[in-house]
């Protein structure tokens, strides 16, 4: 192997094919750097060679690692650097519906992921007052999107990432939820937006009624109209119950549905409404296909992930220590190149920038957590893994918050800020006193800060470190890779940690307790893990529960409910008896966080 940051053989194929390694690419990993910390230092208006050198060093031994929209686009005329996008809202209308599929196919097209609620499409056998004819439904419109995707993946090429929801009270939730049993919408992830009153219904055993808004067309002839608060509205919308089913019977539905297939996953809506640092500005439509960022219609990610493995001192040595200072200082860093990526971008749509640009978004996070913990001597779930993560979590966050009000104090705030409003957000008041107060003197430059992203490209990028904040998948495992020219490599993949652990103490040595596999570790206690992460998180967390071989349904139907009660913004499944092909691959495949 020619470069020598690349120890990994699926590392240098994962670099050739997505981030610069290509015919006429860049000549090596730091050309890659410097490609991105040339564009991305553009924007200074002072000092500029010397933000350089700086955005160049905190990449380099992939420290941290950008989003994969960044370093395979940054310094290219043209490119979006921003790695997914959320739809306008969609209108219950043909013409309109086609418009919002010309828009997403114009993102995928330029390498964004795209979430989209489609509660706002009349159920399927609704009848179209303008034709006289029946409506198809959003699943009708879910497969024209998913055709749309098949059409634009190209050999080579990343795959088109969706993600569709559809709310827990549509008239065709029941369709929606069986869809990936039916092996349709192989190009979306399917999320069921969850509210607190279904959840409540569930606990209860109450029923519960399907409804729609009537809203712009007659409402169907001795349907009983209640009222509900809909997406695209503010004000509750008289809405007709077209069906009312047992609430448990439902959510065991939904369960049964994610343990055979994986899908769909959960988003606690309520939740991440009122945990929106903007909950008075804006109103969440959906997430990025990933999960890990919460947007409004037409909102953009802006991600970037900071490799805790390269912060670990003396690793498995006897005294081995997390450097939490250069973690803070590496955060800082991070945290203006990812804002300087607003003016860095281009943008599919020009409407995803008047949005983004109103809250400048960011979504710093981390990757490598669980190799992080390995090296440290610590096993993943434990209670001191679960001190550890909230002291890593808490300092990243407050570096980037206190980068965020400095950024404010050179060059303005969001342009959307609010003292009072932003100020009294649920999140904010979590902070120390001390950043509350400098929010309030000199602003703050983005909205929010804080998102932990899969990082299933960039993590195999950085040697194959533990994505994002999961568990170690495997410590060797065989990865098939899609190589530049559309033709597959199967390549033997050592985890990060493990390589370094024999590299250390020899491949004799017998392995530490600590350097686990997900598949050892109780999910109970990875929801665990996600609460005390999400304490210092602002956005979202995109975590899958790691079932072990073998699980039962009874083992797993408490655990979405788990993660309801633990005040989680949502949560996604993986049972190894439904995964369909290289599943770890499929993370680095989405096109969220890497």
């Amino acid at each position: 192997m020619n470069d020598p940051h690349l120890t990994e053989p699926i590392a240098e194929l994962v670099w050739r094919a997505r981030y610069g390694g290509g015919p006429g690419g860049d000549a090596s990993v730091q050309a890659s750097w410097a490609r991105v910390a040339q564009a991305l230092s553009a924007p200074e208006a002072r000092d500029r060679d010397a933000w350089r050198g700086r955005f160049e060093q905190v990449m380099t031994g992939f420290r941290f690692l950008p989003g994969g929209r960044i370093l395979a686009g940054a310094g290219h005329q043209g490119a979006t650097l921003f790695n997914c996008f959320a739809s306008g809202t969609l209108p219950d209308a043909l013409d309109g519906i086609f418009s919002a599929l010309g828009e997403t196919v114009v993102t995928l097209q330029a390498g964004g992921g795209v979430g989209c609620d489609f509660s706002t499409v009349r159920p399927a056998g609704a009848r179209a007052e303008r034709t006289g004819n029946t409506a198809a439904g959003p699943l009708a419109f879910m497969r024209v999107w998913d055709q749309a995707a098949s059409a634009l993946s190209q050999p080579g090429g990343r795959g088109a990432a969706m993600l569709a929801a559809l709310r827990c009270d549509h008239p065709d939730i029941e369709a929606f939820i069986d869809a990936k049993r039916a092996g349709t919408l192989s190009h979306f992830n399917l999320s069921v937006l969850v509210t607190d009153a279904f959840m409540r219904a569930v606990d209860e055993d109450e029923p519960w009624p399907l409804v729609f808004p009537v809203s712009g067309h007659a409402p169907v002839a001795g349907l009983p109209v209640c009222e509900r608060v809909w997406p695209g509205t503010e004000q509750p919308q008289a809405c007709a119950v077209w069906a009312t089913v047992p609430a448990r019977a439902l959510w065991l539905r939904l369960l049964q549905a994610a343990f055979d297939s994986g899908e769909p996953g959960v988003i606690f809506i309520d939740h991440v409404q009122r945990a929106n640092n903007l909950c008075g500005h804006e109103q969440i439509a959906v997430c990025n296909p990933c999960g890990e960022v919460p947007l409004p219609p037409h909102g953009a990610c802006n991600l970037g992930s900071l490799n805790l493995t390269q912060f670990v001192r003396e690793p498995f040595s006897r005294h081995p220590k997390l450097d939490l200072a250069a973690l803070d200082e590496a955060a800082t860093i991070a945290t203006r190149m990812l804002d300087n990526v607003y003016e860095a971008s281009a943008w599919p749509l020009k409407a995803q920038s008047t949005v983004a640009h109103a809250t400048r978004r960011l979504g710093l996070g981390i990757t490598g957590l669980a190799d992080a913990l390995a090296m440290l001597g610590v096993r993943y779930g434990d209670d001191h893994a679960l001190d550890l993560a909230d002291a890593i979590m808490r300092t990243v966050s407050h570096a980037a918050y206190r980068a965020s009000i400095a950024l404010a104090d050179e060059r303005g705030a969001f342009p959307a800020y609010d003292a009072a409003s932003y100020l009294g957000s649920d999140f904010i008041q979590t902070l120390p006193p001390e950043l509350i107060d400098s929010i309030w003197r000199h602003g703050i430059r983005n909205s929010h800060l804080t998102a932990l992203a899969p990082a299933g490209g960039i993590s195999v990028l950085a040697n194959n470190v533990s994505g994002g904040v999961e568990p170690i998948f495997a410590l060797r495992q065989q990865r098939t890779v899609r190589r530049a020219d559309g033709s597959h490599h199967t390549v033997e993949a050592a985890d990060y940690a493990w390589t370094l652990f024999r590299r250390l103490h020899g491949q004799d040595a017998p392995l530490p307790p600590a350097l686990v596999e997900a598949r050892d570790i109780d999910p109970l206690r990875q929801l665990q893990m996600v609460s005390r992460l999400q304490a210092h998180v602002d956005q979202g967390i995109s975590k899958t529960l790691n079932l072990a071989p073998g699980a039962s349904f009874a083992q797993f139907e408490s655990l979405y409910m788990d993660a309801w009660r633990l005040g989680l913004k949502g949560s996604t499944v993986y049972r190894p008896e439904a995964a369909i092909g290289d599943a770890p691959l499929r993370m680095a495949e989405a096109g969220c966080g890497g």
